[in-house]
Formats: structure tokens, sequence, C-alpha cells
């Protein structure tokens, strides 16, 4: 498959603000984020690429969201090579849990995977 013939996954970080959240987004964001983790790590399925993914939300937002993404794939890298029970996998899971915490306050979203 072609960059030409992705279809843009559009996320707006601003919709707890624009518009009342329901189901359907979070199922979205909830598939969208999954699907994003996944092709960093090369999985396959629904192509979600950064080229693929419009993220709009104010400046911290979107920094937020991109601090997470990068935290929740670093702790799965830890845990993956180290273990859970291992002090790198603990510190990575508390620097995402702050990471977490700092997306859910700027954005009012919960982030999908706990």
């Amino acid at each position: 498959m072609s960059d030409s013939e992705l279809v843009p996954v559009v996320i707006n970080l601003n919709a707890p603000h624009e518009e009342k959240l329901n189901e359907s987004f979070l199922t979205m964001f909830g598939s969208a984020v999954e699907s994003m983790l996944s092709q960093m790590f090369g999985g396959s399925g629904p192509v979600t690429t950064a080229s693929s993914a419009v993220i709009r939300g104010t400046p911290s937002q979107v920094a937020a969201f991109g601090d997470t993404l990068s935290k929740e794939k670093k702790y799965m890298q830890v845990f993956q090579k180290y273990g859970l029970n291992n002090p790198q996998s603990f510190r990575s899971r508390h620097e995402l849990e702050r990471s977490v915490a700092n997306f859910e306050r700027e954005t009012g979203i919960k982030w999908p995977f706990k």
C-alpha cells in the first residue's frame, strides 16, 4: 500500500471542548493509537503512519500526545527486553504514567491504555 492509498486518521485533541465525547470517539482514538504503536514496531494491520495521521489541537496538546506515544513505545521496548520486574521497566513505567497524566490534564481525554 502506498502513501497515496492511505486514508489519513484525524485525531482532534480538542474534542472534549468542541463536542461531547462519546464511545465512538474514544473507540476511534484507541484504535488510532493502537495502530500507530503497532506500526512503530513493524506490525501488520491497518496502516497508520506519521504521514497518514493528522493530530489537531493546541501546541501543548499535540506535544503531550507525541510525548505520551513515544513513552508508550519506550516502555514496551524496555519491558520486552528486560521483563516487567526490572528496575528499568519500573522507571520507564513511571515516566509513562507521568506523561499520561500530563496528556489527560492537557486534553481531557483518557489515555486508552493502562
